[in-house]
């Protein structure tokens, strides 16, 4: 189960420091998580500073 990054996302960049297989990337809008690299470690989950990452 990949995480997913809301609305929330302030494009700051912090949750792509953090993932440790660097499945999080900018997308149009917002970062995005790659499901199909994403470890489900929640690391990202934790650095991001508004909260705008959630488990699926």
């Amino acid at each position: 189960m990949a995480h997913k990054i809301t609305d929330e996302c302030v494009s700051c960049g912090a949750c792509a420091a953090t993932c440790p297989v660097s499945a999080i990337a900018p997308g149009d809008t917002t970062y995005v998580v790659d499901p199909d690299l994403c470890i489900d470690c929640g690391a990202c989950e934790d650095g991001c500073p508004v909260g705008a990452i959630k488990a699926e």
